[in-house]
Order: C-alpha cells, then structure tokens, then sequence
C-alpha cells in the first residue's frame, strides 16, 4: 500500500513536470501566422514582414514547426493550368492573363527541367521523376508566394544582382510587361505583344517581378511537364495555398497533328517511322490523372475543373465564364475583349507563331484531321482508346470518315468541378 501510494505521487510530479515544459515551450516562442507578403492577401498594411513560406530551421518556431497556422488569411486564389504540350495550354494561360488581378507566369518549370534532367523531358525514369517532381513542387510552392528569387537557382547562366534576360518566355505575362517591372509600357497599353515586350523592357529585375506579383490579387501558373495531378497532391493540400487546379485535356490525335506541325525538325522526312512512345506517355498520363480526378478524391474538393480544349475552341466565351465562376472570380472586360480578338482567325504574322493564340478557334478544334494519314489516326486510337473512351472523343473506322467534317468526332459530354 505505501509502495502504491508513493508511485501516485511520483507520477502526479511527473504530470505536473511535463506541463509545465510544455507551456513554458509554446509561449517562449511567439504565435506566427506565416503570413504571405501581400496586403491585399494578409490585411498587413503592405507591411513585409516575413519572406514569403519562410523556412525556419526546426525549433526555430518557424512556420515549419506549425504548419497548421500557416493560413492564407483572404484566401488568395493560386491557379494552376495542368495540361501537356500542344493542347491549348497557352491559349487557356492567356485567359488568365489578361486578367487585372491575376499575376500570370508561362512555365516556369522549363527552367527546372534543362537544369536537372536536360533533353529528358518524357523521362520514365524513376529516380529523375522524383528529383523533378520535388523541385518542381517546391518552386510552385515558393512562386505562390511571391518569391520569385527562389526562381534564380534554375536559371542559366545564374542571374546577377537578381537580373535576367533568360526567364522563358517573360514576355507571355503581361505583369511581368508593366509596371513596376517595366516602364515601357503604361495602364494605357493593354495588349502589350510578346515580341514589344522583350525588346522594350529591360532585363527582368526579380525584385521588381516579386513586388508585381504582390501588387496582384492572384497568381496564375501555367505547367506543362508535370504528368498528373496525383504528382501535385502535397501542393493541393497545402494549407498556405488556396490551389484551383484546371487540367486542360485535348484529342490525342489534335496534339499528335500539332506537334508534328510546330516541331518539323523533330518529324522531318519521318512520315512513316515516327517515334509515337511520347504520344503514348501524353495518353497514359491523360488517363491516370482524368481518372484520379474524375473519382473526386476529398483532397480535391473544390479544387478540381477538367476543361476540354475543343469544348473551349467552340465556345470561348462560355467556357471561360464557367472557368472564372469555378475560380470565384469575376471575368473583367479586358478578357472579352481578348476573346473576340483572338478567336476569330487572323493572317497577322503573330498568328502562325508556334505558341501564338490568335486563330480561328472552332476551325482548329478538330483541324487534325485534315492533316494526319489514316494510319497514324488508327495507331493514336490503338494505343490511346481507353482515354479517348473516357474524355468523349470519337472513333474512326474509315478514311472517308475522317475526312468527312460535317460529322464532330467530339460527343457532348458535360464536367462539371468538382465542388
């Protein structure tokens, strides 16, 4: 009995030992919300003080050490455009872009890429997918936040004092063509072209471009070489971020068709021993990533919207204003304006640029078929049938049911986000 009640005692001590340390511990260091740097996003007063997701190192009482308080305190909205080369991708990034409050960047993962793995870029291998893959979610992550420096460690040769002529395809974001990154252009000149841009402006100034994309309401990223979207889920459950994911899916034989048309060098004189591994890559990634999203996984709830590129083609305008109420956005004029001017066919040299926009959208939708053999239809729908089953494109069993354009191979199939 005494050996009982002096074990009582000892264990009260104990408890009583443990909580106090534990208290002691969490008011030594200060409550941190982890604020991004932005007065519009934090209601701070236009007050910096944080870098962007800073890192502490652990027991530092840095953000890392309670992820949960890290919040995106007016739900900031981060979009991100997951899509495959020649699907539509930048005519999809530049209804964002022309948005006032959206700070928009044209992938900013090419960077990644010709850094880690150079001329891999439909790697399979395992160990340079993860290598990728981590890099990539950690820069997605740090270019949400403004911080944009985070950006100079992948770009060749390294900028200095912060200063770069080498971001791909700087001059697609119109923030990054105005001020305060460039005074070349003022409020006045709203269709700013790439090619103006790049000349006018000065080498980019990564201090400049992160105090843009403060200014901006919300960040738009446009990415082409991650596979699914089961690759990003750590990113989507984020609690810093208030990640809108809108994957972009296009007929496999139109980015076929596309691709052989944009990159001649690569398909030249090969019209019949064509590589089509890398067609066969864009279709199993297709089918696991529609898959994974079309289940409506509970980390994707009210972050998920499948968009087909024809059903956008055909009618641009009603599209884009279900993409912006699924964003929670409003959809401004200077968007419907871009509209009418860039979907209704131009001979502008503009419009025959590789990764130009301005085109007769509803024509080029199903324009592939006008310009692939038969053969080459065939294999596509050989070894990519499950997903053209799944995403509504149809069959042919024919030459002349190719050719013929009076029949859509496109069915009417409604995706709704998933909300």
């Amino acid at each position: 009995m005494q050996c009982s009640w002096k074990a009582v005692i000892l264990l009260a001590l104990a408890s009583i030992a443990i909580q106090y340390t534990a208290i002691r511990t969490l008011t030594s260091k200060p409550f941190q919300l982890c604020p991004l740097p932005s007065p519009q996003n934090c209601g701070l007063g236009g007050q910096d003080t944080e870098p962007p997701f800073e890192r502490g190192a652990p027991g530092s009482g840095g953000c890392d050490d309670y992820p949960y308080f890290s919040i995106n305190a007016t739900r900031k909205t981060h979009i991100l455009v997951l899509a495959t080369t020649r699907s539509g991708s930048s005519f999809v990034g530049q209804l964002l872009n022309q948005h006032q409050e959206i700070f928009y960047l044209f992938e900013p993962l090419y960077h990644v890429q010709t850094t880690l793995i150079p001329r891999l870029s439909h790697s399979r291998n395992p160990a340079d997918r993860r290598v990728t893959l981590g890099a990539s979610r950690d820069l997605l992550r740090s270019l949400y936040g403004c911080d944009l420096y985070f950006l100079e460690s992948y770009i060749k040769p390294t900028p200095t004092n912060h200063t770069t002529d080498k971001l791909f395809r700087r001059g697609a974001s119109r923030a990054l063509c105005q001020q305060p990154v460039c005074d070349a252009f003022g409020p006045a000149d709203v269709n700013v072209e790439e090619g103006d841009c790049i000349k006018k402006c000065a080498a980019l100034n990564m201090t400049l471009a992160t105090e843009g994309c403060r200014e901006k309401r919300h960040v738009a990223i446009k990415i082409v070489r991650v596979p699914e979207i089961g690759d990003l889920r750590a990113l989507v459950e984020d609690p810093r971020l208030n990640i809108k994911v809108i994957q972009l899916v296009r007929d496999p034989r139109g980015i076929l068709s596309s691709r052989i048309e944009t990159f001649r060098d690569t398909y030249r004189l090969r019209p019949y021993n064509l590589d089509m591994s890398q067609l066969t890559v864009v279709c199993e990634d297709f089918l696991n990533s529609v898959s994974t999203g079309l289940s409506h996984p509970y980390w994707l709830k009210g972050k998920y919207m499948l968009v087909r590129y024809e059903d956008l083609a055909r009618n641009p305008l009603l599209k884009t204003k279900e993409i912006y109420d699924y964003l929670g956005l409003p959809m401004d004029k200077n968007v419907e304006d871009w509209i009418h001017v860039n979907t209704r066919g131009s001979n502008e040299p503009s419009a025959k640029h590789k990764f130009g926009t301005v085109r007769d959208s509803a024509a080029n939708a199903e324009s592939w078929r006008l310009k692939l053999s038969y053969d080459m239809v065939e294999y596509t729908q050989t070894v990519c049938h499950k997903v053209l089953k799944q995403l509504g494109y149809k069959a042919v069993k024919s030459v002349e049911e190719l050719k013929n354009m009076s029949l859509s191979l496109v069915q009417d199939k409604a995706f709704v986000p998933f909300l």
